[in-house]
């Protein structure tokens, strides 16, 4: 017998005590970073070819790095691992925001975007810090950050 669980976005089958976690393409916050990814890459091969290996190179390595932690680490088997991986994506997200105000100071991209981006980025880093709580839920009391 199973029974299902939504808890902070994350749907788990609880099957006789044993926790099935979702595959990593399921996760909410995984394809909104993966769409991001897609959309930094179109644009930035549209700033100055100066940038191609510079802020441009810079910005779709932490943005694809940032769902790519998640992929990861979700399939390790201790629940640690899969904390650090979602520290280490969230980490990635505010480097990008951190990519796109250089870009948006270089008037590479305008100030509209970069607060569109920044707030997308910003969603989905709410959405890791959720996963995180959850996942600390598993953890004995003295091994968590969050109360």
């Amino acid at each position: 017998m199973s029974v299902n669980e939504k808890v902070s976005g994350v749907r788990c089958q609880i099957l006789r005590s044993k926790t099935v976690y979702m595959k990593v393409e399921d996760l909410e916050v995984y394809k909104k970073l993966c769409f991001l990814h897609i959309e930094i890459c179109e644009l930035s091969h549209k700033w100055p070819s100066e940038e191609r290996y510079e802020l441009g190179s810079q910005i779709r390595r932490s943005s694809n790095s940032s769902p790519a932690q998640l992929a990861e680490k979700n399939d390790d088997r201790h629940i640690k691992n899969k904390i650090e991986g979602i520290n280490i994506s969230r980490g990635e997200a505010a480097e990008t925001i951190h990519h796109l105000y250089i870009a948006k100071l270089k008037i590479y991209i305008t100030d509209s975007d970069y607060l569109l981006y920044k707030q997308r980025y910003q969603e989905c880093i709410r959405m890791l810090n959720g996963l995180e709580k959850t996942l600390e839920q598993k953890l004995p009391e003295k091994d968590r950050r969050w109360s």
